[in-house]
C-alpha cells in the first residue's frame, strides 16, 4: 500500500509516482490493479462528469461524493482530494473543508494557490492535515513553484 512516506521515499529516490485522476469506484478499483500510486479527486469533475464549462461550479459536497466512491474502489493508492474553488479562503474555513474530505475517505488535501496560502496550510498541518500540489509546466511557473514550495515546507507542508 502507498503511503505519504513511501511517495517522499519514492521522490527522494528520484522513482517515478503514478498519479491519475480519478471519480468514481470501478475505475479506482482498476487503477488499483494497475498499481497506481496516487488517486486523486480533481474538481476536473466540473468538466469530465457534469459537463460544466470550468470547475468553478464544483462544490465541495461534490468532491466528498466522489471521493468517498473512489475511497470504496481504492485498495492501495494515496487519496487526495481538490478542495474547489471558494473553500480554502480562511484557514478556518480550509480546516473544515478538509476534515469533510478527510472523513469522506482522502489522504490529502489539495489546494491550489501560492504565498497567500502559508497561513493556512500551517493552520492545517499544525492539525494533522496533510496536503498536496502539482503545478509548474513552464520554466517561470517552476521558479515560482519552487519558491512557494520552500515557504510551504517552512510552514509545515511535506507533499508537493
Amino acid at each position: 500500500m502507498a503511503t505519504i512516506p513511501s511517495l517522499l521515499k519514492m521522490r527522494d529516490a528520484g522513482e517515478k509516482i503514478a498519479t491519475l485522476t480519478c471519480y468514481d469506484a470501478s475505475f479506482a478499483s482498476l487503477m488499483d490493479r494497475c498499481g497506481v500510486d496516487l488517486l486523486l479527486v480533481g474538481d476536473s469533475l466540473g468538466n469530465v462528469c457534469q459537463g460544466q464549462g470550468n470547475t468553478l461550479p464544483v462544490t465541495l459536497a461534490d468532491i466528498a461524493y466522489h471521493t468517498a466512491a473512489v475511497a470504496r474502489g481504492n485498495k492501495a493508492a494515496v487519496l487526495a482530494a481538490d478542495m474547489p474553488f471558494g473553500t480554502y479562503a480562511t484557514p478556518q474555513a480550509a480546516f473544515d473543508n478538509a476534515v469533510w474530505l478527510i472523513h469522506a475517505g482522502a489522504h490529502v488535501v489539495k489546494l491550489e494557490g501560492c504565498d497567500w496560502l502559508a497561513d493556512t496550510v500551517a493552520f492545517l498541518t499544525e492539525r494533522g492535515v496533510p496536503g498536496f500540489k502539482v503545478q509548474g509546466k513552464t520554466t517561470e511557473s517552476a521558479e515560482r513553484l519552487k519558491a512557494d514550495a520552500l515557504t510551504r515546507q517552512d510552514t509545515g507542508a511535506y507533499i508537493m
